[in-house]
C-alpha cells in the first residue's frame, strides 16, 4: 500500500494520459468536458507528486 500511495501522483499523470489518447483514438475532440477532465487530473497528480515527494523525504 506504501508504494501505491507513494506512486498516486504518477499514476494521475497517467490516468490524464491515457484520457487524451483515447480521446484521440475515438475521435472526442468535441467534448470539452473530457479534455477539462483530463486537465484536472493531470494537474492534480502533479501537485500529489510534489506533496508526496516532499514528505517522503522528510
Amino acid at each position: 500500500m506504501n508504494t501505491l500511495l507513494k506512486n498516486l501522483g504518477v499514476l494521475l499523470i497517467i490516468l490524464g494520459t491515457i484520457i487524451l489518447v483515447l480521446s484521440f483514438l475515438f475521435n472526442w475532440g468535441d467534448y470539452n468536458w473530457l479534455h477539462a477532465l483530463a486537465l484536472g487530473v493531470m494537474i492534480a497528480g502533479l501537485i500529489v507528486h510534489i506533496v508526496i515527494s516532499k514528505k517522503f523525504i522528510e
